[in-house]
C-alpha cells in the first residue's frame, strides 16, 4: 500500500515552519514587507495540539511503568494528538488539551519526505441567520516543490469534516483579485467554492483602528 500524506495539528515545535510559510506566502502575494509576525507573536496567539516530544516521553515511561494488560490499546491512546475539533479552553467536563489561542493550523506531511509541504491557518466563526459556527481559512499554502499533488485539496477537504464536526454551516476564505489560477481552482469541480459578488470585504487597520477606538471613549458605558 502506497504511503499517504499526513495531516495533523500543529504543535508549538512547529512554530518556526508556521512562520517561514506565512512570509513564503507573503513573498508569493508580493507583500513580504507587510509581515509583523515572529515565532513569540504566533507562540501567544496561535492554539496548539499537545507537544509530539511530550507524548512521545509520557508513552515510553507509561510502558516501562503500567501493568495493564491492554499494551495496544494504552500505546494509541499516548501516542494519539489532540483532535482539531478538540475544544480551545477546558470545562468540567472537558479538560482542555490546548492552549488558548484564537487560530489553529493544520499542517500536511509529505510521505516520501516527512517535510511539512503545506498548512491550512484557520479560526472559527459565527453566523447568526443559521445559529451555527463556522470556519474562516486565513491562509492555505503549498510549498513550490510540493505543488499539483492534490495537498490543497486534501487541506481544504479536511477543513470541510472539520466544519461539520462542529456543527458549522460554511466553510469561507478570501482570494486576490488577480490569482486567477487559485479562482479557478476553488470554483472547479474539486473544491465547489463560490464567489460572493454581492459582498465587499471591509477592514479597519493600523492608525484607522487606533483612532476608532479612541473616538468612543466617554461616549458610552462599557459594563
Amino acid at each position: 500500500m502506497a504511503e499517504v500524506p499526513t495531516i495533523r495539528l500543529a504543535t508549538r515545535e512547529d512554530v518556526g515552519e508556521i512562520l517561514s510559510m506565512i512570509k513564503e506566502l507573503a513573498e508569493f502575494e508580493h507583500a513580504l514587507d507587510k509581515v509583523e509576525a515572529t515565532e513569540s507573536s504566533l507562540l501567544q496567539t496561535l492554539a496548539f495540539a499537545p507537544s509530539r516530544h511530550r507524548h512521545h516521553h509520557e508513552h515510553h515511561h507509561d510502558k516501562d511503568n503500567s501493568t495493564s494488560t491492554n499494551s495496544k490499546q494504552d500505546s494509541h491512546a499516548h501516542n494519539s494528538l489532540t483532535p482539531s475539533d478538540a475544544p480551545l479552553s477546558g470545562s468540567a467536563h472537558n479538560p482542555p488539551h490546548q492552549n488558548s489561542g484564537y487560530a489553529k493550523t493544520l499542517l500536511l506531511q509529505d510521505p516520501s519526505t516527512a517535510e511539512v509541504a503545506g498548512m491550512a491557518l484557520f479560526y472559527h466563526t459565527y453566523s447568526t441567520w443559521q445559529a451555527r459556527p463556522g470556519i474562516y481559512l486565513e491562509d492555505l499554502f503549498i510549498r513550490t516543490a510540493h505543488r499539483r499533488k492534490g495537498y490543497a485539496t486534501m487541506l481544504l477537504q479536511e477543513l470541510a469534516r472539520e466544519t461539520e464536526r462542529i456543527g458549522g454551516g460554511r466553510l469561507e476564505w478570501s482570494c486576490l483579485k488577480w490569482n486567477q489560477n487559485a479562482l479557478d481552482f476553488y470554483e472547479g469541480e474539486k473544491v465547489g467554492a463560490r464567489q460572493l459578488e454581492e459582498w465587499t470585504g471591509l477592514r479597519v487597520e493600523r492608525e484607522e483602528l487606533d483612532k476608532l477606538g479612541k473616538a468612543g471613549w466617554g461616549r458610552y458605558r462599557r459594563m
